[in-house]
């Protein structure tokens, strides 16, 4: 870290670390202008960033928000420029060549006979719960059965997550897991609600960007530096090394870096490894016709195809031209040869259906690493380890992949502005 007798050549009282939808809310909140804003890459966004081809608007991968809290979505709205849209979500399953409403566990009624009877079966035939077994396949096969677990729950989410799910904690999807009792299910069969926690979404129709931008708007003048990620953190002195060689001390630390990262930058030894993830390789894809009708997306369970979801940006927007995005989970420790894996995801698309005599005119790809952080018992315990060592010394780790969890993008809006409002609340300014 250098001579501790030379000072940093610039300190602030907030150093902020990524430049995405957490860092820049986290700003947006706080009545402090003492605070520098470090992002790695030469663009504000994170993930949220868009990308314009050929006359396609993509996002890095299918960022659609559901708002809980209309107060947060006005504030984003105030700020934009240009039209959002607000869609009634139609979401399906591909099972055995036929689409299923989903969630699939309130839909088997949809399934051929005996593939219904099975799933029916098993459900009320399931078994109990085992002590000492919390993980996400042992509650998947207690709450749902057999039949329903291995049929859609345990193979989309293996194809999602790249893992197990036996090395997963059963709460690993927190809130956003669609849970259905046997009589809501039983229920289903007659009376369909298939409501869900993004029932409905909105859409910018420049892409997932323009929120992003809408929160850059209360960024001060000069308060982000681009180019610019963090490379070691000194606890002991609260001094900060960026990737461009300087040094920045700070009284406080916001940080949205993957806590894994985070964790060895600031020479806390013995954690890394509690923490594990997939990443994701997304294809968006742009061809010359129309596809399928109406659906916005649609889960693949069927180990027959390498995807795992794909979205249709067209059928949202209402273009005249099949825009999808595309979703492959991948192990974190092995390489991706994208040039082989989009041609398997247009030979499998082909055989899905999907694409039907369309032309492919335009594609981007981006493989998004992290992607799903696996919550097990170990990371649950390390995450509750390093946040009482960092917040000793002032380290906040924040969002997705700062507090390793999962959780929508509105969420960590909520949370920084929160975290915001506690030093403003110290009079700190």
């Amino acid at each position: 870290m250098g001579d501790s007798n030379v000072p940093p050549v610039d300190n602030y009282r907030f150093l902020v670390v990524g430049a995405g939808v957490s860092g820049l809310s986290f700003c947006n909140f706080l009545t402090s202008d003492d605070y520098l804003v470090l992002e790695r890459d030469d663009a504000i966004g994170g993930y949220c960033k868009t990308v314009e081809r050929d006359g396609f608007v993509w996002d890095y991968s299918g960022h659609f928000f559901h708002f809980r809290h209309p107060d947060i979505e006005q504030y984003l709205r105030d700020r934009m420029d240009g039209e959002v849209i607000t869609v009634q979500k139609d979401s399906r399953i591909l099972f055995k060549g036929s689409l299923v409403d989903f969630p699939f566990q309130k839909n088997i009624h949809q399934l051929p006979q005996e593939d219904f009877i099975d799933c029916l079966y098993e459900l009320y035939f399931r078994p109990e719960a085992q002590d000492g077994d919390g993980s996400f396949e042992a509650m998947l096969h207690a709450k749902f059965g057999r039949g329903i677990a291995e049929r859609f729950l345990v193979p989309y989410n293996e194809k999602l997550y790249a893992c197990s799910l036996s090395e997963l904690d059963a709460d690993a999807m927190g809130r956003f897991f669609p849970y259905a009792d046997i009589d809501e299910i039983i229920r289903n069969f007659r009376h369909a609600d298939n409501a869900s926690y993004n029932a409905s979404f909105t859409y910018p129709v420049r892409g997932a960007i323009q929120y992003v931008e809408a929160l850059a708007k209360g960024v001060r003048d000069g308060g982000i530096a681009l180019g610019e990620g963090l490379a070691a953190v000194d606890l002991v002195r609260k001094v900060a090394t960026t990737t461009r060689g300087r040094e920045i001390g700070f009284e406080y630390l916001i940080s949205s870096a993957p806590l894994d990262a985070l964790v060895g930058m600031c020479g806390l030894g013995g954690l890394e490894d509690a923490f594990t993830a997939n990443k994701v390789a997304c294809f968006n894809l742009g061809f010359d016709s129309k596809g399928w009708p109406d659906v916005h997306w649609v889960y693949f369970p069927e180990r027959d195809y390498v995807f795992y979801r794909v979205g249709w940006y067209d059928n949202i927007m209402g273009s005249d031209r099949m825009s999808l995005y595309v979703e492959v989970g991948c192990p974190r420790d092995e390489e991706v040869d994208l040039d082989a894996l989009q041609a398997q995801v247009l030979r499998d698309l082909e055989a899905a259906g999907v694409v039907d005599g369309q032309t492919l005119v335009a594609s981007h790809r981006v493989v998004l690493d992290p992607a799903y952080v696996h919550i097990t018992q170990r990371s649950l315990a390390a995450v509750d380890k390093v946040r009482a060592q960092l917040g000793a010394r002032g380290v906040y780790p924040v969002g997705r992949y700062g507090g390793w969890t999962y959780c929508a993008i509105e969420d960590n809006v909520v949370e920084t502005r929160d975290l915001a409002q506690m030093f403003n609340g110290l009079g700190l300014s």
